[in-house]
């Protein structure tokens, strides 16, 4: 079922006391069918894409739940702040004796004040449910990072908070929670990463380090043709009609996907408008897997991170190292390819879910339910059946 099912069936979310309500139904089936983080991804991308307090309300339960992935001991808070009582989102107690007080943005949110958040930490040492700022942490959870987001960052670095506010998006945080599922990340390792560093620094590289010498394993022993190599387009054969034109050269082309994340100056929509919208070009980086593979006449799909496919283009040129065509240059991204036939659907998103991953030829032979980010992590090459699910022109 999608979210928005399982919503209806549940009924409206609020802070209503009792054990059989909205909330607690809602609680009880993540609790009971939501066992691994892919749905969780999907849960999330469905309430990022949608807008009202339902949506809102289900995304911090939804990132709490996410906690309990990571080893933590979960308690829910309030929706909504009531005077008198303590209106922190969500409080994480580690085994390890470490407490993290979440508080769960949107990018629609109002203005975020840090001492809200301290307050509820103090609320609670004050209730001796934790012993002392040494052993607990406030966590700023983000759904789409947006120049709001900067200025938080600044405020907590101008206000000399950083040893007890940290700030991290859903999509990282996901990222943590899938690496402890299918790597070896403990629960003390997401701690390390959680909260401000020590001044020794080996327990993060020796991460590193392990993650590294895993993939590499997993490469050289396992044939993954769905990670690790192109896939084929088996699916098409001379003559045989598409939904891309009658006069394209499909033989000719490769199709790709590139994912395209929000930051502080704007949401991954806003780019992909005004880079492949309105510029009619794309950039690239320097690492960018199969930027030398990819020519003039190919197809490139366009993923804005956690709502979905919003656009897809043809390159005219390959990419090459030169400026912006609007004058303007980035340093992390210097290829630079030409586009044209860009298609825009910035309002009607391709969201990758568990039913289109179960159709993709990229994830023969794996669980849609699973862990799903590797798909959109980095570039990468499709099979023309995939572009044609992923742009919708195959209905």
């Amino acid at each position: 079922m999608t979210l928005t099912q399982i919503l209806a069936l549940v009924g409206e979310l609020d802070d209503s006391p009792g054990t059989n309500n909205p909330r607690e139904r809602f609680r009880h089936f993540l609790k009971e069918n939501a066992k691994d983080v892919g749905q969780l991804r999907d849960y999330i991308q469905e309430c990022l894409t949608n807008k009202g307090p339902q949506y809102n309300r289900a995304l911090q339960d939804l990132v709490n739940y996410i906690g309990t992935f990571l080893e933590f001991e979960v308690a829910f808070g309030r929706y909504q702040g009531v005077q008198g009582q303590n209106g922190f989102d969500g409080h994480w107690k580690s085994p390890k004796s470490f407490h993290i007080v979440t508080e769960t943005k949107t990018t629609d949110a109002y203005a975020i004040k840090t001492l809200t958040l301290t307050g509820y930490i103090d609320a609670l040492i004050s209730e001796k449910a934790i012993p002392n700022w040494d052993c607990a942490l406030g966590l700023y959870i983000v759904g789409r990072p947006d120049a709001d987001l900067k200025q938080l960052e600044n405020a907590i670095v101008a206000e000399k908070r950083t040893h007890q506010i940290r700030v991290i998006s859903v999509e990282s945080l996901l990222s943590l929670a899938e690496m402890m599922t299918e790597y070896d990340v403990t629960h003390q390792d997401v701690l390390d990463i959680l909260r401000p560093s020590s001044p020794k620094i080996d327990p993060v590289v020796d991460l590193m380090a392990r993650l590294v010498a895993q993939t590499q394993n997993e490469t050289t022993q396992t044939f993954q043709p769905q990670r690790d190599e192109a896939p084929q387009l088996s699916k098409w054969q001379p003559g045989q009609a598409t939904s891309l034109g009658d006069n394209v050269k499909i033989e000719d082309s490769a199709f790709w996907i590139s994912p395209v994340k929000s930051d502080e100056s704007e949401t991954a929509e806003e780019c992909i408008n005004r880079l492949v919208g309105k510029g009619h070009y794309y950039a690239f980086g320097e690492r960018t897997p199969g930027r030398k593979s990819m020519k003039s006449g190919d197809r490139i799909a366009f993923y804005a991170t956690t709502k979905g496919v919003v656009a897809h283009a043809t390159l005219s040129s390959p990419p090459e190292r030169r400026p912006f065509p609007d004058g303007l240059s980035h340093k992390d991204y210097p290829w630079v390819c030409s586009l044209t036939d860009s298609r825009l659907y910035l309002e009607k998103p391709v969201a990758i879910d568990a039913k289109l991953r179960l159709q993709l030829d990229s994830f023969q032979g794996r669980n849609p339910e699973k862990g799903w980010a590797w798909f959109v992590q980095a570039t990468r090459k499709v099979s023309l059946h995939d572009f044609e699910l992923l742009t919708k022109m195959k209905q």
